[in-house]
């Protein structure tokens, strides 16, 4: 779920899923919400040893053309889209046939999967949060392919395993998707996805007992759970069934907000908000720590402009009010004070201010400036001993302040170091926290946080077989192509010599406001120590310097971001840190999309990509499941205007016939319902029939997983290291001596 809407990007912004601030497998923030991140992907490249040619399955072509706005288009490869049609599942197995192949037979290959087991075999905690006396946290012991939820009646006490997700199915596909404790403590409604799909189910569990109730919810998708006061139920959000064959690829239009009461069957379920009029709204609940207001944000796709609606839970039958619906820009509710909402926004103000809203007096005229814009993007604010925690980015790592419910500046919280700190939940009365610290280096650590004195202590520090005093991390800033200041994190190994000689991992992003900051990342570990250099590019488009920096990537200006990431690969090349044939770029999702151009607009500078999970067929993206709520950041191919700069840069569609294309691994999901599958075999199946060189061309289409959130440890690894023994194959590089 994206932090800003009910509906999830195309993101996938983390190289794998180890412990950091951003992800634990299970990484419990704010006190209440469990949020999955999804992580695909690595880096790699280059070409010093090049492989003999590859003989590609074949793939049938079409006459298949569209016209758009009176041009045509040629969409030869239309047909695997049908994701279930014997045809397209011959030509996976016939393609996963050829890649495992060729990735069995790098000799590199074992040693690199017996490197990333070892060190993926660590403790990882997320962080924990309180709930009617009680603690609950997340754990995995290493290698389990999912994380267990614990709970504890005092940090002294024993804990407890509350739910075990790899008893749900044999080989670990089966995750926790969310989950919302009731006030008191005593319940817990948990969602599961399967395969990495979506779509969630939701049950509901006695804290007590560790035993299911009946209740059992289905067709939910972007949604939380938001407890009454008094434990009668849950609030929550979901479509209608979709038509049978539709659930992976079908449009989810419709959004509608219900109310669950405990013990009753779905179909009573009452409807507490939906807007036939607006198929695109979405709808998120959320309930005051008073119990007193339902807070509904209405998002429409993702826009980060919402409207807010509240309803009066203390009467019976309160009309659902309106109360911010000029979509005028992003509010996201921070607490309150009896009839005082606190909201985070960017209304006039770019990175964001803190504002309050008396609902007795809404007028704009009566709304009351507490905390004002800085310098720096405000990212999140949390209550806690009736204070404000502010989290801030500065130069896109964490900074946090803490102010006086009247706005006054209190104090900062000295963090470890340079990295992303995340957590800092709790209710208003409350003098105790968590968060987790993280840097490139350092992998997630928890600490306990009081707030009547200001200090932080470990609570819970992950032992990694990683030596992070061999490497140095800095922040550098580069031009871009029309003069814009880019920063850039580079973690290499002390001593490195700049000689262009270094195989270099480029990772980026850029959009839907998504901030990359500093975390570890097992994988990115290991190829550091394979004497890699890892490069971090902070795009336009993310959230990094807020809104306008956001805005400076989307729809007519997308080019941006393109020129962005071109720009630090020529800098990293400039420098003497690598060299073409030696330079690899990664991406997955939105940054699949952008290692996608990139790759069609400069082969010539990467000498590997690895796309992941990547939008690639920029004219139909909106004709799948939730593809057409990324028409914020994107546009739509269904505009004339839209459709000429999206032409311009499709990956799928910018392809040429007789260019050398640097060495390519496409990775996907068979059941990603996010960024479906035909994407990736679209733009395999074209790259395949254009690469007019022998470097290879090659598609990982992974079974029983989708767009990445909740992929068991397992399939983690194995991906990983195919990633890896990819980019020493093509790289040329030899692994150094007792890897």
């Amino acid at each position: 779920m994206n932090r800003k809407t009910n509906f999830s990007l195309p993101e996938n912004e983390f190289d794998d899923l180890s412990l950091s601030n951003h992800c634990a497998g299970m990484l419990l923030l704010n006190g209440k919400n469990l949020l999955n991140f999804a992580g695909v992907i690595l880096l790699a490249t280059g070409c010093s040893t090049m492989p003999s040619k590859i003989n590609y399955p074949p793939t049938a072509m079409t006459n298949v053309v569209d016209n758009y706005h009176g041009t045509l288009v040629a969409d030869p490869y239309r047909w695997l889209e049908g994701d279930n049609s014997p045809e397209t599942k011959a030509w996976v197995a016939a393609q996963n046939k050829v890649t495992f192949a060729y990735l069995n037979a790098i000799p590199e290959r074992a040693a690199i999967h017996a490197r990333l087991t070892k060190l993926w075999n660590y403790e990882r905690y997320g962080v924990p949060f309180k709930e009617g006396g009680r603690y609950f946290y997340s754990r995995n012991d290493g290698l389990q392919n999912q994380s267990v939820l614990y709970t504890m009646d005092s940090l002294d006490a024993a804990p407890r395993v509350l739910l075990d997700p790899n008893t749900l199915a044999k080989d670990g596909t089966v995750a926790l998707a969310g989950l919302a404790v009731s006030d008191d403590g005593h319940l817990l409604a948990y969602g599961t996805s399967a395969s990495g799909s979506d779509w969630e189910e939701w049950h509901v569990r006695d804290v007590r007992t560790g035993e299911d109730l009946p209740d059992h919810l289905q067709w939910v998708k972007f949604s939380g759970a938001a407890w009454k006061k008094d434990g009668s139920g849950f609030f929550y959000s979901r479509y209608d069934a979709p038509k049978s064959g539709d659930a992976l690829k079908g449009v989810n239009k419709f959004h509608k907000l219900y109310f669950h009461k405990l013990g009753t069957d779905q179909s009573a379920d009452e409807l507490i908000y939906e807007r036939a009029d607006k198929p695109d709204w979405g709808f998120g609940g959320s309930v005051t720590d008073d119990g007193r207001y339902l807070i509904v944000s209405v998002t429409e796709g993702t826009d980060p402009k919402n409207g807010v609606l509240y309803q009066d839970l203390s009467q019976p039958g309160a009309p659902v009010v309106e109360l911010l619906m000029d979509f005028d820009a992003s509010y996201t509710f921070v607490g309150n004070d009896g009839p005082v909402f606190w909201f985070k926004t960017d209304l006039d103000s770019t990175r964001s201010r803190l504002i309050a809203i008396n609902i007795t007096q809404p007028q704009r005229a009566n709304w009351h400036e507490l905390i004002p814009q800085s310098p720096d993007a405000l990212e999140s604010v949390n209550v806690l001993n009736h204070q404000f925690v502010a989290s801030y980015l500065h130069d896109a790592h964490t900074l946090v302040k803490v102010f006086n419910l009247d706005g006054s500046f209190a104090h900062e919280i000295v963090l470890p170091g340079l990295g992303t700190a995340a957590g800092f939940g709790g209710k208003p009365a409350e003098t105790e926290s968590f968060y987790s610290f993280t840097s490139f280096t350092t992998p997630g650590t928890i600490y306990r946080y009081d707030a009547t004195t200001g200090t932080s202590l470990v609570y819970r520090a992950p032992k990694v077989d990683f030596d992070a005093g061999k490497y140095e991390t800095k922040q550098i800033f580069y031009t871009s192509k029309d003069g814009t200041r880019v920063p850039m994190f580079l973690v290499y190994k002390h001593g490195l010599k700049l000689d262009g000689r270094n195989p270099t991992l480029l990772y980026g992003y850029g959009g839907f406001d998504i901030s990359l900051t500093p975390s570890f990342s097992v994988s990115r570990a290991a190829w550091l120590e394979m004497g890699g250099v890892y490069a971090l590019a902070n795009l336009r488009g993310g959230g990094e310097y807020g809104e306008a920096w956001h805005q400076a990537g989307t729809k007519a200006h997308k080019q941006n971001v393109f020129d962005d990431f071109i720009a630090a690969a020529e800098w990293l090349e400039k420098n003497n840190y690598t060299s073409p044939k030696k330079l690899a770029i990664q991406g997955g999702s939105n940054g699949g999309l952008l290692i996608g151009a990139c790759l069609t607009q400069r082969p010539e500078l990467y000498g590997a990509a690895l796309p992941a999970v990547g939008v690639m067929d920029m004219l139909r993206f909106q004709k799948f499941t939730i593809g057409w709520a990324w028409c914020s950041d994107y546009g739509s191919s269904d505009n004339a205007e839209d459709f000429h700069w999206l032409y311009a840069y499709s990956p799928y569609h910018n392809l040429k016939p007789g260019v050398h294309y640097p060495a390519t691994l496409i990775t996907t999901g068979d059941h990603d319902d996010r960024v479906v599958p035909a994407h990736s075999f679209k733009f395999a199946a074209r790259l395949q029939a254009d690469n007019a060189g022998k470097n290879p061309t090659l598609i990982r289409i992974e079974t029983k997983a989708g767009h990445g959130a909740g992929k068991p440890t397992s399939k983690q690894i194995e991906e990983q290291t195919d990633l890896l023994a990819f980019l020493t194959k093509v790289l040329g590089m030899k692994l150094p001596s007792g890897f």
